[in-house]
C-alpha cells in the first residue's frame, strides 16, 4: 500500500531499537514507560527491545533502589553486515552531541 496525499507515509530512518538506545543514552535512569510514551510504542514493546539489546551486549542494567540504571556498550558494532565494522557510538553521537529542536530555547 502506498501513501496518498491524505495519508502521509509512516516510514522512518531509525528503528525502535535505535530510538530506545538513544533514549537510554540521554537518560540512563529513564523508565521504560517514559521511553514508550516518547517513541509512541507500548511499554511491553520497549521491554522486549531492552531485553534484545541486553542479550546482544548493547547495554547492561543495574538495579538502583526501585529503578534500573542502564549503561551502553558504545564499542558494540552494528548488526547488519554492511555496517558491522562500525561501532554504535557513531549513531549515538549524532543524536547526543547536539541540542535537539525541542530542547532549544
Amino acid at each position: 500500500m502506498h501513501a496518498t496525499e491524505n495519508e502521509p507515509s509512516t516510514w522512518t530512518f531509525l528503528t525502535h531499537h535505535a530510538r530506545v538506545l538513544v533514549a537510554i543514552t540521554r537518560d540512563p535512569g529513564v523508565r521504560l514507560r517514559e521511553i514508550a510514551e516518547g517513541i509512541g510504542i507500548t511499554e511491553r514493546a520497549v521491554q522486549k527491545i531492552v531485553s534484545d539489546l541486553y542479550q546482544a551486549g548493547y547495554l547492561t542494567r543495574e538495579r538502583v533502589g526501585r529503578r534500573n540504571h542502564y549503561s551502553l556498550n558504545l564499542d558494540q558494532h552494528f548488526r547488519y553486515p554492511t555496517e558491522a565494522d562500525l561501532p554504535i557510538s557513531l549513531l549515538i553521537g549524532i543524536f547526543t552531541q547536539r541540542g535537539l529542536p525541542h530542547q532549544d530555547g
